[in-house]
């Protein structure tokens, strides 16, 4: 009988350490060494011969004089498979204890507690809580209980269930003052709080529902409602968790997940070097889509982007609204190269899709720029900006299509060309415009070509277009032939808004005609005569700006 008595006593330990483990941020690699260490003997000693050998071969898998600290996921699946080696284990009754800690929760310790079934019953009735444990976890529920107030909060706290049964009545303090110190941190993790009791009045009722629980059931019980209302409770707590880390429009993560995403995966990383890829996408000229077939049918698109994207990428990644039409996915496991070829996958089933409007249709690209984590990216948001850089790549190289981060790129992106132009018919206010942005450089060290155009005739119909490059157009509003403002009017309406930043020089102060170029879609306008310093902060502004697109 001893020899069963230590046997469970053995168990027991186990079953404690995980429970401790699992509700710390990492374990000390010599903290499992001596564990499985000390286990060893003591299985060894009291014939436990298939305990004794698992710990013997587990031992050398750890260094004694470690530092190391390891996540959940690298120490959970050497330990866990001891709670297989025991009999179910029997509960505890001791004091103001009852131990909750059984097989099937040994199974059930995991990082995300969000996706936990975990039912805390605090009552003080031995026969009824144990009655309950029986018929939850038959419906895979872990549960764990505590008979007194002192020790529910305490589990609470530690072991972060997602559902709680609270009796009114305790045998150190009332279930009102459990609930008024929990109600508010359960508010906010979303923890459904249901009492029960064998006083079913309407005062106790009345109370429970005003002080935060979110139902009241009447003892004796119903097996089959109880179990129906915890099954629906936790839907509702799906659907809860799901709202705050899924964006509403899209059904893709939230920025808020993201973030979070990429804390695990670089502190994965650190741990274990596992290479993971990060991809930042954006849809191309996204803003036509709005400007000419409306905002629905822009979320038509977004909608369709994350379902293709979802369909291609499944399991592999981790996809994300980023802000408005930007996306990033996280790729667990995957190089550049491998992550390159499955964004080409989707680039090709994605461009292939048509959107219709009225008696056309219309079809949407994206461009991408992926980085690799490596041992010099350090944190998160390098990597970040890594991905940002090469998308920007690949949007001055003419979108629609994937770059891969190289460090040359900060080099190139500071070798990007402006292209400023002035179209006025004054060669003198050309000449002094020229001249004094020929040599130029914005704040940003982009390279500035500088050029000049008598009238908008001459100027639509010159080779002056090129689609991967940035302009900002001086534009005269008042010319012979074809007036600025009807030149502004047909560069809006050819050419991508994102690639041209205009700014209307002007004679006129009518302040109509202003407010006429700014509806047309001019960017800024200065009013002749001006000052030389003012339009360079103007330009210099709005160089920053276009650059950075």
């Amino acid at each position: 009988m001893k020899t069963e008595k230590y046997k469970k006593l053995i168990h027991q330990r186990i079953i404690q350490t995980i429970e401790d483990w699992s509700n710390q941020d990492a374990v000390a690699e010599q903290d499992i060494h001596r564990f499985f260490h000390n286990l060893k003997g003591t299985s060894g000693t009291i014939g436990l011969a298939e305990v004794e050998k698992f710990s013997e071969a587990k031992e050398l898998l750890f260094s004694e004089k470690s530092d190391k600290a390891l996540q959940h996921s690298n120490w959970s699946e050497h330990v866990l498979p001891l709670a297989d080696m025991f009999p179910p284990a029997e509960q505890r009754v001791g004091g103001s204890e009852f131990d909750a800690c059984s097989l099937n929760q040994a199974h059930s310790f995991d990082e995300n507690f969000r996706t936990q079934k975990r039912v805390l019953v605090i009552d003080d009735d031995v026969e009824f809580v144990t009655y309950v444990k029986e018929i939850l976890e038959k419906h895979d529920y872990p549960v764990s209980i505590a008979l007194t107030a002192e020790r529910g909060l305490k589990i609470f706290y530690e072991w972060k269930p997602s559902l709680i049964l609270l009796d009114f009545i305790l045998p150190d303090q009332s279930g009102m003052y459990v609930l008024q110190h929990i109600v508010e941190k359960a508010k906010l993790e979303h923890i459904p709080i249901i009492m029960v009791s064998g006083n079913f009045s309407i005062e106790n009722q009345v109370n429970a529902y005003r002080s935060g629980a979110m139902d009241f059931l009447a003892k004796p019980l119903e097996v089959e409602l109880l179990t129906a209302l915890i099954e629906n409770r936790f839907a509702m707590k799906k659907d809860w968790d799901r709202s705050i880390i899924v964006d509403e429009l899209t059904g893709a993560y939230n920025r808020k997940h993201f973030n979070r995403m990429m804390r695990q995966q670089m502190d994965d990383f650190k741990r274990s070097e596992h290479k993971f890829s990060l991809v930042i996408l954006d849809l191309d000229y996204f803003k036509h889509v709005n400007d000419n077939h409306g905002h629905l049918k822009g979320d038509e698109v977004l909608q369709a982007f994350v379902s293709t994207a979802q369909d291609v990428v499944q399991s592999k990644g981790i996809l994300c609204r980023y802000g408005g039409e930007e996306f990033a996915l996280i790729l667990p496991h995957m190089d550049s190269v491998q992550a390159a070829g499955l964004i080409e996958q989707l680039r090709h089933t994605f461009n292939a899709i048509k959107f219709p409007v009225k008696d056309a249709a219309f079809q949407v690209t994206f461009s991408s720029g992926i980085a690799q984590i490596t041992g010099k990216t350090g944190q998160a948001e390098k990597l970040v900006d890594e991905a940002d850089q090469a998308l920007y790549c690949a949007k001055r190289a003419g979108r629609n299509q994937t770059v891969m981060y190289s460090a040359e790129m900060l080099e190139r992106k500071n070798e990007m060309v402006l292209n400023l132009i002035v179209v006025d018919d004054d060669p003198l206010i050309r000449d002094i415009l020229i001249n004094r942005f020929f040599n130029w450089k914005p704040t940003n060290h982009a390279k500035v070509n500088a050029l000049g155009f008598a009238d908008g005739k001459s100027f639509l119909t010159s080779d002056w277009y090129n689609e991967s490059a940035k302009y900002i157009i001086l534009l005269d509003g008042s010319m012979p032939d074809l007036d600025g403002l009807e030149v502004l009017r047909r560069l809006r309406e050819r050419y991508p808004e994102q690639q041209l930043l205009i700014i209307m020089l002007t004679a006129r102060n009518n302040t109509e005609d202003i407010v006429h170029a700014l509806q047309i879609g001019a960017d800024d306008y200065v009013v002749k005569p001006f000052h030389m310093q003012e339009l360079v902060l103007r330009i210099e502004r709005l160089a920053s700006r276009i650059l950075n697109d």
